[in-house]
Order: C-alpha cells, then sequence, then structure tokens
C-alpha cells in the first residue's frame, strides 16, 4: 500500500513511541509467568510438608495449573481480540498477583490447589495478551526481531532462572516467598503497561463470542493436558487415562467441524491452515516436549545422582541461559531480516539435538565441564536461534483482529508439547530404570552396591529418554526445514508457486492495525 493510499485510507503504521518502554513491562510480565513454571517445583516438598499434602495429591500443585492455562488459552487470546489486549494483559497481570498471594497465604491443600488454577485462568489471559501486543506494536521488519529476540530468549531462558530463584527462596527464606515473588513483578508491570502502553487502534475483533467453540476447546484441551498429566502417573494403559484421551480427540474434532461452520468463530481456521504457521505450531510443540523432558531429568540427575543443592543446580542451568539469549538476541534477531526463517529454525533445532547428543552420555562420574556445560551451551544456543524467529511468525502476517488467537496457539503448543514431554519422557525413563535395576541388582550383595545399581539405573533411564528427545528434535527440523517456506521479513521469497507464493506475500507483510 502506498504511503498516500494508507494516509486516505485513515490507517497508520506510524509506530508507537513508547513501544521500546512497553517492551520491558511486557517482557517482565512473560518472565513472571515463565519463572512460576519452575519456580513452584522447587519449593514443592517443602509445601507439601508444611500443608499437609499426600504424596497421591501433591501432582495436583502442577496439574490445577497446567489444566486452567492450557484450557483456556485460546479463550484468552479470543478475549484479547475482543475486550481490547492493553485491558485483558492488564487484568490477567492483576488477577496472577492475587492468586500468587492466595498460594503463599495457603493454609491447606484446598486453598493451594484452588489458587494454582486460579494463576491458571489468568496466565491464560495474560500470555497470548502480551504476545499480541508485540505483534501489533512492532511492525517494522528490523525492530520486530529485535522485540521477539528479546521476548524469545525470556520465554526460552526464563524457566532456568527459576530454578536460581525458586533455590534461594526455599533455601534462604520460605517456599511461600515462591509465591509471593510474583507480586511486585505483576504490580511494576502492570502499573508500567497502563501508563506506557498505547494499542493500535482498529484492531479489535467485536464479533459475537463462539461460546459452542470456548465449551468444546477448553474441554478438548483439559481432557488431553489431563491424560498426558495422568499417564505420567497412572500409566498409559489406566481406563481414565485413555478415556481422557478419547473423549479429547471426539471435542477436539467437533471443535474443529463447528469452527467450520459458524459466522465469528473462536479460531478462525485460517490461523492453523496456512502452511507456515501450521509448520511453526508443529515444530514449536515437538521442540517443547524434548526441552521439558530433558529439563526434568536433569534437576533430578544434578540433585540426586550428583547432589547439588537447589541453588546449586540452578546456577548449573547458567550456561544454557547464557546460550538461548546469544541464540535469540545475537544470531536469531540479526539474521530474521537476512534469511528465510525456516534457515534459523531448522538449523537451530539441530544444533540443540547436538546438545542433546552430548548430554547421551550422562553416567553417574559424568564431569560437568566436559559433557554438561558443552551440552547445555549448544541447546541453549540451537533453541533460542529457533525460538525467536518462531516467536515472530507465528503472528506475522495475521489480520490484526486474529493476533491474540494467533499467540494463544503459541502458548497452546508450548503448553500442550510440556504436557507430553514430561508424561512420554518420564514414562520411557521409568521403563529403561525399572529394566536396567531388574537385570543388575542380581549381582549387588552389599547395601551400597544396590544404591549404586539404582543410581546407574537412574541414569540409564535419564539417558535413553534423551535419545527420544534427540529424534524429536531432528523431527522438528525436518518439519520446519519443509513446511516452512517464507521468505525473510521484507525480503525476496522462497521459491514456491500457487497458494504458497499468496502465503510468503501475507507474511513478508507487517501486522499493521485496520
Amino acid at each position: 500500500m502506498s504511503q498516500a493510499a494508507v494516509k486516505a485510507s485513515g490507517v497508520t503504521d506510524a509506530p508507537d513511541a513508547g513501544r521500546w518502554k512497553a517492551l520491558v513491562f511486557i517482557a517482565l510480565a512473560q518472565l513472571m509467568v515463565v519463572l512460576d513454571a519452575t519456580i513452584v517445583n522447587i519449593a514443592l516438598p517443602s509445601a507439601q510438608q508444611d500443608l499437609g499434602i499426600s504424596d497421591g495429591n501433591r501432582q495436583w500443585v502442577v496439574t490445577a495449573y497446567a489444566l486452567a492455562f492450557g484450557g483456556l488459552l485460546l479463550f484468552g487470546g479470543r478475549i484479547a481480540d475482543l475486550w481490547g489486549r492493553k485491558r485483558t494483559f492488564v487484568t490477567g497481570l492483576a488477577g496472577f498477583a492475587v492468586a500468587s498471594a492466595l498460594g503463599g497465604a495457603a493454609t491447606n491443600e484446598a486453598m493451594m490447589f484452588g489458587s494454582r488454577a486460579l494463576q491458571g485462568v489468568f496466565g491464560a489471559l495474560l500470555a497470548p495478551a502480551a504476545l499480541s501486543l508485540l505483534a501489533v506494536m512492532f511492525t517494522d521488519a528490523k525492530e520486530r526481531a529485535k522485540a521477539f529476540g528479546i521476548y524469545g530468549a525470556i520465554a526460552g531462558g526464563g524457566g532456568a532462572v527459576g530454578l536460581i530463584l525458586g533455590g534461594f527462596l526455599t533455601e534462604y527464606l520460605n517456599w511461600r516467598w515462591t509465591f509471593f515473588v510474583n507480586i511486585p513483578f505483576a504490580i511494576v508491570a502492570a502499573a508500567g503497561a497502563y501508563l506506557v502502553i498505547r494499542e493500535p487502534g482498529g484492531g479489535r475483533n467485536r464479533s459475537p463470542l463462539d461460546i459452542p467453540g470456548v465449551i468444546l476447546s477448553t474441554l478438548g484441551l483439559v481432557a488431553l493436558v489431563y491424560g498426558f498429566t495422568r499417564a505420567e502417573s497412572n500409566g498409559w494403559s489406566d481406563a481414565l487415562t485413555i478415556g481422557m484421551f478419547v473423549g479429547s480427540a471426539v471435542l477436539l474434532l467437533a471443535f474443529v467441524i463447528v469452527e467450520s461452520r459458524v459466522k465469528a468463530p473462536l479460531l478462525p481456521l485460517r490461523v492453523i491452515t496456512e502452511r507456515n504457521r501450521g509448520g511453526i505450531y508443529l515444530s514449536l510443540g515437538l521442540a517443547i516436549i524434548a526441552m521439558f523432558g530433558l529439563f526434568l531429568f536433569l534437576t533430578y540427575y544434578l540433585q540426586i545422582v550428583k547432589g547439588y543443592t537447589p541453588v546449586k543446580t540452578g546456577f548449573a542451568f547458567l550456561p544454557m541461559i547464557a546460550g538461548m539469549i546469544t541464540g535469540s538476541t545475537q544470531i536469531g534477531a540479526r539474521l530474521m531480516t537476512r534469511v528465510a526463517p525456516r534457515l534459523l529454525m531448522g538449523p537451530g533445532f539441530l544444533v540443540a539435538a547436538v546438545g542433546m547428543l552430548f548430554l547421551t552420555q550422562l553416567e553417574i562420574n559424568t564431569s560437568y565441564a566436559g559433557v554438561l556445560l558443552p551440552g547445555m551451551l549448544l541447546l541453549g544456543l540451537g533453541m533460542g536461534t529457533a525460538f525467536m524467529p518462531a516467536m515472530s511468525m507465528a503472528t506475522m502476517g495475521v489480520e490484526a483482529r486474529d493476533a491474540g488467537v494467533a499467540s494463544a496457539m503459541v502458548n497452546t503448543s508450548q503448553q500442550v508439547g510440556g504436557a507430553i514431554g514430561t508424561a512420554l519422557l518420564n514414562t520411557i525413563a521409568a521403563s529403561a530404570t525399572t529394566s536396567y535395576i531388574a537385570g543388575h541388582m542380581g549381582g549387588a550383595a552389599s547395601r551400597s552396591q544396590q544404591q549404586l545399581v539404582q543410581l546407574e539405573g537412574q541414569v540409564q533411564g535419564y539417558t535413553s529418554a534423551i535419545w527420544f528427545a534427540v529424534g524429536i528434535l531432528v523431527v522438528a527440523a525436518a518439519i520446519a526445514l519443509t513446511l516452512i517456506n517464507a521468505g525473510r521479513p521484507g525480503g525476496g521469497a522462497v521459491t514456491g508457486s500457487g497458494a504458497g507464493d499468496e502465503a510468503e506475500d501475507e507474511l513478508r507483510v507487517p501486522v499493521v492495525a485496520h
């Protein structure tokens, strides 16, 4: 569109002068949400003991959050498009702070589980609103690359920061502070967002809310996430686990049918059927499966096998954080406007897979400097490089009225991927551990030898699961290289024809509020 035509239409793509200040508060909110995912895990043993939560029920501290967050993300994205992204963002922050205060003040397990579910509800408002604000505020290709580089680094590395912070708070203060720490984050981010963010006008989707779509998607996603969570603790052959998967498939199929027929769908199918976005959601979800499982195994390996304290464990993850920040802000952001996204995502996932290969060599006495350090550096570097264009491309080219729900799909693929990764890789690890111990325990005469066999069995389980994670990352790289065919933002198209060319043209156009 020419400059004259833009002026005549009354639509302006002039960037907001406060957009970089706004990015600070959006990034702070994203950091809070990502931190919360791991910081609570570190505090869980202490909280369980204080509140008298049984071993059978402790998983609900994590599951209650995951179900509410994963189930309501699409709804939260649609609310952001309907209600306004700034308003949804600030409301999400305020609600998350209140829920965190309730969690920190919990006196019994019911109050704890309720507060975690409430955190999930407001997180489902907050996360898509944050990402869609970036999508509509940063329209210049180079600026967009920098903004999403910062956002991608936080999205990828924040979890490891949570391990450090969680370790410090639990060891030196009290587990309750792992909840209370969210409150200052939320207050500062909400106040800053309220004062600084100016959302571009005319980008709302004021169509009536698709209630059948909300109900079907929420129930379908909740059933899916709960199915994987239950599989981890009760096994894949458990009747309720199988019932959840079957129910989820039926509900999500019904959701797709409804969305294809209603006038104002919750998730317009154009958002996910476009080749490039579909490829991003799929490859990103697979990468998260590998990443989440590894995170869990390394935490257990460092604390149980190597005997690290929670704080030392957190610091051991610093090379991964450094790699992610470097990959996202120095490699991904700098090359985003020069090369096609698939040439960052595919090689990025492959570099991460090489890092995983290092970690398949874990043994009880493995050197941190010789194996863990290079493995985590490469993993972080590859993931950071791949995450940055994925985050940006997932919302590039969508109409402004769909930015919220497109952002929600990014978070949904991550959330579902995390649930699958934890359950699937845990099952593989547990099976390998059981098999190893059964085959070697007979030769262990003394108690110390039996303990050694058990530790070796655990490490064998971790490495078996990490081999699967390597394969998953290779598949993610293949999907990124074959499905994603968009050219670099603002540059020439990658060769293609027909519908593919149209998709490429669409993705090269920055988002402009209509």
